[in-house]
């Protein structure tokens, strides 16, 4: 069987011919059916939807900048890994500061996506036996990701300072 490789991530896995992404990222509909049984594991799961849910979403999105991914859904993620990541917020406070950021941004920013091989993907994340796995590969996997976005760090951290500088 044929493998394919994912543009986002560079996630292998056998072609599956019928399979078809429905997202804007830049993923393969192999890496995105993985995706959608991790997500279902995390909707299925309140402890896990609650400590985890916004880390695997901010995560994948950003893994699979590029294509027709718009800056805005990039930024707006980035900005998810900077504020749990950096600045220790919980993962369900993010989603109110999304959407005074989406408010007060004008212009978003274009980022050059990173040139490098990903530690993790999203199939380690589908591959862990418990939900308690599965949030420590989350964490991994968000913080590896994080890193390969280093060269955009100090400019996500600006483009959300004006919303957080009352946020401890």
């Amino acid at each position: 069987m044929r493998e394919i490789a994912c543009p986002g991530c560079g996630l292998l896995m056998p072609h599956r011919p019928t399979l078809t992404a429905h997202s804007y990222y830049h993923q393969s509909p192999e890496c995105w059916a993985v995706y959608t049984e991790v997500l279902a594991a995390e909707y299925s799961n309140a402890v896990l939807f609650g400590q985890i849910h916004q880390l695997t979403v901010d995560t994948y999105a950003v893994q699979h900048a590029g294509g027709p991914h718009p800056d805005k859904s990039i930024d707006v993620h980035l900005t998810g890994l900077y504020l749990v990541l950096e600045r220790g917020l919980r993962p369900t406070a993010v989603a109110p500061l999304f959407q005074q950021l989406a408010q007060s941004v004008k212009e978003w920013p274009h980022y050059e996506v990173p040139s490098c091989e990903w530690e993790l993907t999203v199939a380690d994340v589908a591959l862990a036996s418990s939900p308690v796995e599965h949030a420590e590969v989350v964490r991994r996997w968000s913080a590896s990701v994080w890193r390969g976005w280093s060269h955009v760090h100090a400019a996500i951290a600006a483009l959300i300072a004006p919303l957080v500088a009352s946020v401890p």
